[in-house]
């Protein structure tokens, strides 16, 4: 585990003091990459958690892959709802990453057994949705329930970017996760985007047309 700030639960800690009971992180993976999709973590914690395995959560980029993995199971079975939603890179060609990023996180929430009646976000707060919410600078850093939605999204998106190594391996994908490395880079030079990349993100806009 790298070094870094320890998530903590004084937000969720002050939301219960003033009456709400189901308190939900959200956070999202691959905003900024040049292939696959964006996804979208939520997750509602235990009320006020206090298990050996809590003290394990991190902002995901903060943790190894084996790390992320070894506390998923635990956030699976104690988490009271925990979801995913994902955007394609369709979706972020045709409507901009910003609004494809929301989408995903929408999608999160629609799709969980429990609605949560708060939302904590990690910098930028979710238009459009008419449940309270709170946007905190570095919160997958300094929040729980979020640093947990980020550990949620980034194993999921790993296991999509994984698979999509085994259609288009001369990628990279199971290495890179579509991040624009040097040697990803130079696979694009030479043959051209696939069909999960961005022809909207540089370099790959203005230099190949979208024929997938």
């Amino acid at each position: 585990m790298k070094r870094g700030p320890v998530p903590n639960y004084k937000h969720e800690a002050a939301l219960l003091d003033s009456g709400y009971s189901l308190i939900a992180g959200l956070d999202e993976v691959g905003r900024g990459t040049l292939a696959g999709p964006v996804v979208a973590g939520a997750v509602i914690l235990p009320r006020n958690p206090r298990r050996p395995w809590v003290e394990k959560i991190r902002d995901s980029k903060m943790l190894t892959r084996l790390q992320r993995e070894d506390i998923l199971p635990y956030l699976e079975d104690e988490a009271l709802a925990m979801q995913t939603g994902v955007s394609t890179p369709e979706e972020i060609d045709r409507l901009g990453i910003v609004k494809a990023t929301c989408l995903a996180m929408e999608r999160a929430l629609n799709s969980m057994v429990l609605l949560p009646q708060y939302l904590l976000l990690d910098a930028f707060p979710l238009p459009g949705v008419s449940i309270p919410q709170s946007a905190i600078i570095k919160g997958d850093a300094h929040c729980l329930s979020i640093a947990s939605a980020s550990i949620v999204a980034k194993v999921f998106r790993d296991k999509i970017m994984d698979e999509a190594d085994k259609v288009y391996p001369e990628y990279g994908f199971s290495k890179n996760k579509g991040y624009a490395t040097s040697e990803h880079l130079r696979m694009i030079d030479e043959k051209g985007p696939c069909s999960i990349h961005r022809y909207t993100f540089s370099p790959i806009k203005g230099n190949f047309s979208q024929n997938k």
